[in-house]
């Protein structure tokens, strides 16, 4: 993997139409985001249409990233979450029935794999989702982590849509907060 820095270089030149800066790209990041997109679609042909589709938005947006803003890495997952959120959404395949795995927390000792890929950044966000009420931990994975709708969330946790929007706004504030960004 490369660094934040050279990925925003990458991006930069992306963003001037550099299609060998584009393959590099591609080529450090295709992994992750790949892993992204199938963890929530979880069928690899649909993901291998959602990556191209992923890829070309990246080519064609890379001069609206702002490294001010988010890491190289964080700004393309989010392109590569969002797009496979909308398939999702659009198809209607995922239900909440059929996603028993989703509501599995991971181990609090990830495996040394995981551990050296683990940045200080993510760390500090699954310490601040940690300090969250179980409930919310589960409300807030499952609807950023796994994509689901408010009406899914509202279906599974028994509660109106308006009182799942303002549980899910709320955690994120107190994030935030745990984060100091508030």
């Amino acid at each position: 993997m490369l660094t934040p820095a050279e990925l925003v270089w990458l991006l930069a030149a992306v963003a001037k139409g550099d299609e060998a800066a584009f393959e590099r790209l591609y080529t450090a990041t295709r992994a992750k985001l790949f892993g992204v997109v199938l963890r929530i679609l979880r069928r690899q042909d649909l993901a291998e249409e959602v990556i191209q589709e992923v890829y070309v938005k990246i080519w064609n947006s890379a001069g609206q990233f702002n490294p001010g803003v988010a890491s190289p890495i964080t700004w393309m997952a989010s392109i590569a979450r969002n797009r496979a959120i909308d398939v999702v959404r659009k198809k209607g395949e995922t239900s909440i029935e059929e996603e028993p795995s989703a509501m599995e927390v991971a181990a609090d000792t990830p495996d040394p794999l995981a551990r050296r890929e683990m940045t200080e950044e993510l760390r500090r966000l699954l310490e601040c989702v940690g300090q969250l009420e179980p409930e919310r931990q589960k409300l807030v994975l499952l609807a950023y982590y796994n994509g689901w709708s408010r009406e899914q969330l509202a279906a599974k946790f028994e509660k109106p849509v308006n009182t799942v929007k303002t549980w899910l706004r709320r955690s994120m504030l107190d994030i935030r907060a745990c984060l100091g960004l508030a």
